[in-house]
């Protein structure tokens, strides 16, 4: 049997609240639009690259996105010692271009483990938390925050072009 990406529903979240619940709410809007992209699609249609040019697919933004979870709030904020995702000597980018649509499901739950193990790693720290990024700046989980929520807009926007260009579908 094909695996299959699985219907997710996405909520409003608030519009009107303090600015962390805005900020986690609106972070998860855009966490459940890139699944949303990926619903009822297969591993060969997420791993399948369409806009000619680029190696961007649905399954390597789901990689990409993993990675850059763990990375800003669990390696960078946290300070946890654990290894990078999809990051090898032979492969500049493989996130996107060291693909196995046999993996697709197992990749897809490894982004929904990542996301719920960063949502854990910040629960219950304020915005004005800070670390010290590698260049020797204080950087604050807001900014994580902002430039997260950046990153997965971005990468919609990647993800529209995609889905459509996989099977037509838009919107969402």
């Amino acid at each position: 049997m094909t695996w299959t990406a699985p219907e997710v529903a996405r909520s409003g979240g608030a519009l009107n609240a303090p600015e962390p619940e805005l900020l986690r709410g609106l972070l998860d809007w855009h966490r459940t639009t890139l699944l949303l992209k990926c619903a009822g699609l297969t591993g060969e249609q997420l791993a399948r690259a369409t806009v000619a040019g680029s190696n961007l697919s649905l399954l390597g933004l789901v990689r990409h996105l993993a990675k850059v979870e763990r990375i800003w709030f669990r390696r960078r904020f946290r300070g946890e010692s654990i290894e990078m995702l999809y990051s090898t000597p032979q492969w500049k980018d493989a996130d996107f271009e060291d693909l196995d649509p046999t993996r697709a499901e197992a990749e897809y739950a490894q982004l929904l483990a990542e996301q719920e193990a960063a949502r854990q790693a910040v629960a219950d720290a304020p915005l004005d938390a800070t670390f010290v990024g590698a260049d020797g700046e204080e950087i604050s989980l807001r900014l994580v925050f902002v430039h997260m929520i950046a990153e997965y807009a971005r990468h919609n926007g990647h993800a529209d072009l995609i889905r459509q260009g996989v099977d037509g579908v838009t919107g969402a």
